[in-house]
């Protein structure tokens, strides 16, 4: 599954990275990201590492994720990737989350966040709950961006 979504804000492309290169800051504008707390790195982790936990309400359902993601890059302030690395041994479906930051006219900038995931826990509806959660999370990041 491949997930992109948009959003343009009214602020510098550094104010606007600084929400998204860090996964502990995601839980103050993003819903499906109810906790993400910084872990001890390990060896051979390419940056640093969060514990994030992912929570998706689907009708009477909710489904939730407890997930291992390391920064694979760093390229501020325009480019922040995330990646799924487990030091358990055990074979792992993939979630790479992407972020770039563009700016645009004006004293602007534009966020593109990609989401890759290979995997099938969620099932097909999660494609259109990512873009929905994420639509309804928008006014949180401006205004945290705007502040």
């Amino acid at each position: 599954m491949e997930v992109d979504v948009n959003l343009e804000a009214p602020c510098a492309p550094e104010v606007l990275f600084a929400w998204v290169d860090d996964l502990a800051r995601y839980p103050r504008w993003l819903d499906l990201v109810p906790r993400a707390e910084p872990e001890p790195p390990v060896e051979g982790d390419p940056g640093p590492a969060w514990s994030v936990d992912l929570r998706a309400r689907i009708g009477p359902l909710s489904r939730s994720k407890r997930l291992r993601m390391v920064r694979s890059v760093h390229d501020a302030p325009r480019v922040a990737r995330f990646q799924r690395l487990e030091h358990d041994g055990r074979e792992h479906s993939d979630w790479v989350l992407q972020a770039t930051v563009e700016p645009v006219a004006g004293a602007g900038s534009r966020l593109t966040m990609h989401l890759h995931y290979s995997g099938g826990m969620f099932g097909p509806v999660l494609e259109k709950k990512l873009h929905d959660e994420v639509a309804r999370c928008r006014p949180r990041l401006l205004a945290l961006v705007t502040s």
